[in-house]
C-alpha cells in the first residue's frame, strides 16, 4: 500500500474539476451533499500472508489509516468535486483529531456541523486483507446523539441507509428543503424483506440496492427484473452487480441503463458501495444522462477495489483521468479496447490535459503524522 504521494508543483498550480460549475448559481445551496453518520477510525494492515493462527504472532508488510464509516461515504464524494459537508460527532482523543484533521484539511469535507464529544472513545475497527479476504474487528462505546438537531443544511443531495422499521426525520426534512435523498440499504437480518418495513423509501429520489437485496425486496429472480419493480416505488432505481455491472431505470424521464463490469484485479472491495453511490451522485446532480451516470459510478468502484480500504480507495479525478488516458491510448488495440473508449468518451469532455498526472494525497501510514506534516514530507 502506497503512503503518501507528492504535491503538484507550486508555480504550476492544478485547478480541481468541478462537476458542476456549469450548473451553480448564487441562490443554490451552500453544499452539494450533507451525510450523517458515525466515523471510525480505521487502521489496514496488508500484505498478510495468510489469516492469523490462534497463539501466533502475523506481520503485515503495508498498514494504513484513514477516517472510516460514513466518512468513506464523505471522502468518495468530496474527491469527486462536490462541495460536501458531514454531521458527526468526534471524540477529543487522538484517534478524533487525526479523523477531523484528515477529513477537513486532507479531504475538505466542510465539518461544521459536526461537533467533538468530550469523553466519548472514538470508535475504532482493525481490518485484516489476506488471499482475497478481509477480517475486521471493532470496538466502539455507545455512539452520542445525532450530531445536528433540527432541520439538516440545505444541499442538494443527501445520503442514506435505510434500515427495516427505521425512520430518519432528517431523510424527511432534508426532502422537504429539496434535497435529492440517496439510498442504498443493507442486509435484512429479519429475513421478511418486507418494502414496506422501509420506512423513508417514498423520500428517495434514487434507491441503490444490491442484486441480492433489491430481488429479495421485490420477489424477483434476476437484477433487470428487480430494478422495474423498484422503478415503481422510486424515481431512479439501480441494482449493482458487483464485478459485472450494474442496471439502473429512471422513471422520470423514462432512460434505462445497463453496464458490465470492469475488468480489473480485485485487491478489497471494502467501500466499493460509497464509492459506486458517490460517482452516481456526480452524475445525477451535474445532469448526465442515465447510461454515463451508471458507466461513471461503475468505474468510480472499479477503480476503488484496486486498493485497500475504505476512503484510502476512493478515486478522484486524477485516478480517473489516469484510467481514461489509458483507455483512450489502447483504443486501437481492438473491438473491445475500442467500444470501452467509446463508452466512456463523456470523460474526454471533462477531463482536462492539466489533471492527467495530478498526484494527491493518498494515505497516512500512522495516526502519529499529522496532515500537514505529511504534505511537507511528500
Amino acid at each position: 500500500m502506497s503512503t503518501t504521494a507528492g504535491t503538484p508543483d507550486p508555480i504550476q498550480p492544478i485547478q480541481p474539476i468541478d462537476p458542476l460549475a456549469a450548473l451553480r448559481a448564487s441562490a443554490d445551496p451552500e453544499h452539494d451533499v450533507y451525510l450523517t453518520g458515525t466515523v471510525f477510525l480505521d487502521i489496514i494492515f496488508t500484505g498478510l500472508d495468510h489469516a492469523p493462527i490462534r497463539g501466533t504472532e502475523s506481520w503485515a508488510r503495508g498498514m494504513g489509516s484513514s477516517p472510516g464509516g460514513v466518512a468513506n461515504m464523505a471522502t468518495a464524494v468530496a474527491r469527486l468535486g462536490l462541495h460536501t459537508t458531514l454531521a458527526a460527532a468526534f471524540g477529543t482523543d487522538v484517534y478524533g483529531d487525526y479523523c477531523w484533521e484528515s477529513l477537513a484539511l486532507g479531504e475538505g469535507v466542510d465539518l461544521a456541523h459536526s461537533r467533538r464529544v468530550p469523553g466519548w472513545h472514538s470508535p475504532v475497527t482493525v481490518s485484516m486483507a489476506y488471499e482475497g479476504e478481509r477480517t475486521m474487528v471493532t470496538h466502539e462505546h455507545p455512539a452520542p446523539p445525532p450530531a445536528v438537531q433540527g432541520d439538516p443544511p440545505r444541499s442538494r443531495a443527501c445520503v442514506t441507509a435505510f434500515e427495516p422499521g427505521r425512520q430518519e426525520d432528517w431523510v424527511r426534512q432534508a426532502h422537504a428543503q429539496g434535497s435529492k435523498v440517496f439510498a442504498d440499504v443493507g442486509w435484512d437480518e429479519s429475513g421478511r424483506w418486507d418494502p414496506a418495513a422501509l420506512l423513508d423509501l417514498p423520500y428517495a429520489h434514487a434507491f441503490l440496492p444490491n442484486a441480492a437485496e433489491a430481488q429479495r425486496y421485490t420477489r424477483t429472480d434476476s437484477p433487470e427484473r428487480a430494478v422495474r419493480a423498484l422503478a415503481e416505488q422510486v424515481p431512479i432505481a439501480v441494482v449493482t452487480r458487483g464485478a459485472e455491472g450494474a442496471v439502473a431505470l429512471d422513471s422520470l424521464t423514462g432512460e434505462s441503463a445497463e453496464v458490465p463490469g470492469l475488468p480489473v484485479d480485485a485487491l478489497d472491495p471494502t467501500g466499493a458501495g460509497d464509492v459506486f453511490v458517490a460517482g452516481f451522485i456526480t452524475g445525477t446532480l451535474a445532469g448526465w444522462p442515465l447510461a454515463d451516470r451508471l458507466a461513471f459510478a461503475n468505474l468510480t468502484a472499479a477503480l476503488s477495489v484496486q486498493h485497500f480500504g475504505g476512503s484510502l480507495a476512493a478515486p478522484g479525478w486524477p485516478e480517473v483521468a489516469a484510467w481514461w488516458s489509458r483507455t483512450r491510448r489502447a483504443a486501437d488495440g481492438g473491438a473491445d479496447a475500442a467500444e470501452l473508449a467509446r463508452r466512456y468518451g463523456f470523460l474526454g469532455d471533462l477531463i482536462p490535459d492539466r489533471v492527467r498526472d495530478c498526484p494527491r494525497l493518498r494515505a497516512l501510514p500512522t495516526i502519529g503524522f499529522r496532515v500537514h506534516d505529511s504534505a511537507q514530507r511528500s
